[in-house]
């Protein structure tokens, strides 16, 4: 860049082709320098994104792990122990402020909610895990019968005060002495009455058959038994007359 007078007087600058050049070759390294810093910092957020998506990938990975290993019902007791921790805040509360708890409880649930739960509570006490032998089954009947059982503890407390303790308590070796000691007429009565009750409850029950007195044996094991009941069934109708002529010995 050089300054020069004119004719006039005035002085003048004359900018040259090289300051032009250095110019716009300045103005385009800032550009260029401005783009790679944008270009760096973009990168660097998609790093530090790629960074916490691993991390959360594997913090993800390590929680379904956990959960997998849990046994399954691991939920249902986390609700339950919540479901205790607010009853028994709840039921304090109650307590402090005077009130029945239960009873404030049963007036805010349904009545058929309310019938629905005891009947489930009663299976839970009582599950009927089904029929496997037996000895479950006496077993069971054995509890069915004894919580039926109302003994009459008047009669009991006048049999202890007017009886000795080996007629109370009698063993293999001891003869009733007493009529006192034979059961009273409503007792037997019981026990009948009871009795025919099993006996017609256990008339509705009846045990399926393995297989047919008198039918012909055309299997040789269980699973060709089970392939010739569904031949029979799908094509017997058409099979009938066939092997009827074959049990005859007509058949051409």
């Amino acid at each position: 860049m050089s300054e020069s007078e004119d004719s006039s007087g005035n002085s003048t600058t004359s900018v040259s082709r090289d300051d032009v050049t250095q110019t716009a070759d300045s103005s385009q390294s800032t550009t260029s320098t401005t783009r790679l810093s944008l270009v760096a910092e973009r990168l660097r957020q998609l790093k530090e994104k790629r960074e916490s998506a691993r991390k959360e990938n594997i913090a993800e990975v390590a929680k379904e792990d956990y959960e997998n290993r849990l046994p399954l019902n691991h939920l249902s007791k986390e609700r339950r122990i919540e479901w205790e921790k607010r009853d028994f805040q709840a039921r304090k509360e109650a307590q402090e402020s005077g009130l029945d708890y239960d009873r404030e409880k049963l007036l805010s649930e349904r009545a058929d909610e309310v019938e629905k739960w005891e009947a489930k509570r009663k299976r839970k006490k009582n599950p009927d895990q089904g029929f496997a032998d037996f000895q479950q089954a006496s077993y069971r009947q054995y509890q069915r019968l004894t919580k039926q059982l109302k003994p009459d503890m008047e009669a009991y407390e006048s049999s202890k005060s007017s009886l000795p303790e080996s007629a109370l308590y009698p063993s293999v070796d001891t003869l009733p002495t007493s009529s006192d000691q034979y059961p009273t007429h409503s007792a037997v009565q019981r026990l009948v009455d009871d009795v025919e009750k099993q006996i017609s409850k256990r008339k509705q029950f009846s045990r399926r058959r393995e297989f047919k007195f008198g039918k012909d044996i055309d299997y040789i094991n269980e699973r060709n038994k089970k392939f010739n009941e569904k031949a029979e069934r799908f094509y017997g109708k058409y099979t009938a007359e066939l092997k009827q002529n074959l049990e005859r010995g007509t058949a051409i």
